[in-house]
């Protein structure tokens, strides 16, 4: 589960020397997958209530079964797809992982699974759960129709951008546990009890392997985790209805992908010009010399408060 040789590649193809430097060490040195403990424990959970209300039929072995098609099939779907597609492109980096530009699945098949979930996932709500509305906090309803649905890809993919934020120790586990934590709140006060179940099981997967990615990290999450996490919470987003609310929740993950977009587009119109040292934004601190727990405590902190407004903005607003 190592790297055999330390290294990224920025999404423009160029390699990134001042991140390589700051975690040569660390890149091979630590083993990958972590994020399996999540999605494989989420699964197990989901398995065991719901054979124990198939198998073993009362009042109580009913109500703990929370798989239901109006509100868990589609996030765990999204969870599965996406945590088996990033599982075979750790593999990949793991086995051929000797030249970083060549390591791994290329990120336009990753990203092609991502518009397809969403093309999936968008049909869904629009044909199945007849979903052709969004709300607007504080603003009532706007009609989308079948808008709907590139929609839903648009924002798969903006998550999907923000799976970079898996850089530092314990940042991107506690980062999504916060989010998750928020979503059961927020499924819960809306009597989605089978979603906001879903997302505490979520939460408590995260939170067991972030147990074991508290700096020093024994391992990382890498993209068998974030990929699905990142899938997963599109659907919660738009099964809660508040799509339009998401980047204040996901503030810190909003944060890193326009921090590389920025980067991106800045070296492209200013002839190599950077607006920060490094991107995504955390590693920019890092390379300022911060320590990567100061780094990724401070985030915690603003995911909080973050995760609090987005809580209290999806209730007031329903």
């Amino acid at each position: 589960m190592w790297k055999k040789k330390a290294g990224k590649i920025s999404p423009d193809g160029r390699e990134t020397p001042i991140f390589n430097s700051l975690h040569k060490e660390k890149e091979t040195g630590t083993p990958r997958m972590g994020g399996i403990i999540i999605w494989v424990s989420a699964l197990a959970t989901v398995m065991i209530f719901w054979l124990l209300a198939e198998f073993w039929p009362t009042v109580g072995t009913a109500k703990m079964n929370f798989l239901s098609r109006n509100q868990t099939w589609l996030p765990l779907f999204t969870l599965l797809v996406g945590s088996i597609v990033g599982l075979i492109d750790d593999l990949m980096q793991v086995r051929e992982g000797i030249d970083p530009k060549k390591a791994g699945l290329p990120f336009f098949n990753r990203l092609l699974v991502v518009i397809a979930l969403g093309l999936a996932g968008g049909w869904w709500f629009y044909a199945k759960l007849g979903m052709v509305a969004i709300t607007v906090p504080f603003g009532g309803s706007l009609f989308v129709g079948w808008l709907i649905i590139p929609l839903f890809i648009l924002v798969m993919m903006a998550l999907f951008s923000s799976g970079v934020i898996d850089g530092l120790d314990g940042l991107a586990g506690g980062i999504m546990a916060i989010i998750f934590t928020a979503y059961t709140f927020i499924a819960y006060f809306q009597n989605q009890v089978d979603l906001a179940t879903f997302c505490a099981v979520i939460t408590g997967g995260t939170l067991a392997f972030l147990w074991f990615n508290i700096p020093p990290a024994r391992f990382y999450m890498s993209e068998t985790g974030i990929l699905g996490l990142t899938t997963a919470l599109t659907v919660v987003a738009f099964l809660t209805d508040t799509v339009l609310i998401l980047p204040i929740i996901a503030l810190p993950l909003l944060a890193t992908s326009l921090s590389v977009v920025i980067q991106l587009v800045s070296k492209k119109l200013r002839n190599g010009k950077k607006v920060f040292l490094v991107a995504p934004l955390h590693h920019h601190f890092e390379a300022l010399g911060w320590p990567s727990y100061k780094v990724v405590m401070r985030y915690w902190v603003i995911s909080i408060i973050a995760a609090i407004l987005g809580m209290i903005m999806a209730l007031v607003s329903q």
